[in-house]
């Protein structure tokens, strides 16, 4: 039997689950919104940001690993993120929020200015340990999400697909969109070999993404 590239991350046993539940446990407290590199917080814990497209759902996945409501704002206003949002998760780790790219309205300065920042955060960020990336099930990769890969690859951050939204589409339309994610994730040195099927309104992969977090090292 073959096993496939890019496997569905399975659920962890249930002591590496436990680990991941106590980290999300406490408070995750917001730290600050930054702008420019001279903003970021002293690199004295692990990090691991999350990156995608506007609108894919990020607020919401961060609102569910860490079970508060409204600790990441969603917009429905595409590129209304304009800040690197910093928040904390247990004694030693950030969360990091990146702004929304695909932001086709925003005037080009803007777009520019937050690409550079992008790029500096990425490649000069030593305590980032994974970069998650993710993918609208519905829509599987598409033409913007491959300038992020890119960059990443380019950075040298390993970065992991998380895709969201999968209760919005059927079981076989789930599987024909992992196998584009696949082929698209096949070009990219960087990516971690596996991915997380996850709805942050069912619950799906939420404890999973909870304990990959929590056992990074």
């Amino acid at each position: 039997m073959t096993t496939l590239p890019f496997p569905v991350a399975e659920e962890p046993d249930a002591q590496v689950l436990e680990q991941g539940r106590l980290l999300f446990a406490g408070d995750t407290l917001f730290v600050k919104g930054v702008v420019a590199m001279s903003g970021l917080p002293d690199p004295d814990r692990m990090e691991v940001c999350f990156a995608g497209r506007s609108n894919v759902g990020k607020s919401s996945l961060i609102n569910a690993l860490t079970g508060m409501k409204a600790l990441a704002r969603a917009s429905n206003t595409p590129g209304r993120t304009q800040e690197i949002n910093f928040f904390t998760a247990g004694e030693g780790h950030y969360l990091v929020d990146l702004p929304g790219y695909g932001f086709a309205n925003a005037p080009v300065p803007v777009v520019e200015k937050w690409q550079r920042l992008l790029k500096q955060y990425l490649s000069g960020r030593q305590t980032l340990r994974r970069a998650f990336v993710l993918i609208d099930a519905r829509h599987g990769v598409k033409k913007v999400d491959e300038e992020i890969l890119s960059l990443l690859d380019s950075s040298a951050v390993t970065f992991q697909v998380v895709l969201t939204k999968a209760d919005k589409v059927k079981e076989n339309e789930r599987a024909k969109i992992l196998d584009q994610v696949r082929a698209a994730l096949a070009k990219h040195p960087a990516a971690y070999p596996e991915i997380v099927v996850t709805s942050s309104e069912k619950g799906w992969g939420i404890p999973t993404l909870r304990a990959i977090i929590a056992t990074l090292e």
